[in-house]
């Protein structure tokens, strides 16, 4: 079929993303059910982390960088003494430390020190390149290598749920945001180490988790729903 003149073939679609899929493995998903040629995502989310996806199809893949400029919001669970070598509870622990006694007020005024611009050292587990290779692959080899730091900006930090040695986070950040390089350094803040157990992204700019599909719903999908 032709394309109309100043007619998309594609589309951006909202996606529920499950644990322990790959951002990539919900893309083929997508490709293969919706029959597309091309699919791409805005924001790669962890296998651990589960939330929202923005996916475009065909055409609408050109579409995608204007959703990796806006903010997004996450809830995060981190567990405090433990460190691993991923920064999450996808690697083993390699580091245990004393949780010291925190009351909720500690807590919140150490997580206020992290609002605002900074300078943030993306993880080893992430898919950075650096000298051309993306940085999860030297980890793989047990590899540890300079990294840059990237400016990044906290909004907000809301303290959800306090129940040592876990806690609960609402974090609101702009793009370029590695949630478990900030559970990292807030574990280290509060005098121990931290990991992320649990991750859901909530929103991207206005775009919310709530009006995402699953990828169970995608073949019978119909109306407004799950489209951006």
């Amino acid at each position: 079929m032709t394309e109309e003149p100043g007619r998309k073939s594609g589309e951006i679609l909202l996606i529920r993303k499950p644990r322990g899929w790959t951002s990539f493995d919900v893309v083929r998903k997508v490709r293969n059910v919706l029959g597309v040629r091309k699919a791409g995502h805005a924001g790669t989310l962890d296998p651990l982390a589960t939330g929202l996806l923005v996916v475009g199809t065909d055409s609408c893949t050109k579409d995608l960088g204007r959703f990796l400029e806006l903010e997004k919001e996450y809830v995060v669970r981190m567990r405090l003494g433990g460190r691993t070598a991923s920064l999450d509870a996808d690697t083993p622990v390699t580091e245990v430390l004393p949780v010291p006694d925190l009351s909720r007020e500690e807590v919140t005024r150490v997580l206020g020190r992290f609002i605002g611009d900074q300078l943030q050292v993306p993880p080893m587990y992430s898919a950075v390149k650096v000298k051309g290779t993306r940085l999860y692959k030297r980890a793989r080899r047990g590899e540890e290598v300079d990294r840059p730091p990237r400016c990044v900006t906290i909004h907000s930090i809301d303290l959800v749920d306090v129940a040592l040695p876990e806690m609960t986070l609402d974090v609101v950040c702009s793009k370029g945001t590695y949630i478990r390089s900030l559970v990292d350094d807030i574990g280290k803040a509060l005098g121990t180490a931290a990991y992320v157990t649990a991750l859901e992204r909530k929103r991207i700019g206005t775009y919310s988790l709530d009006d995402a599909l699953s990828l169970d719903e995608l073949p019978g999908r119909s109306g407004d729903r799950g489209r951006a």
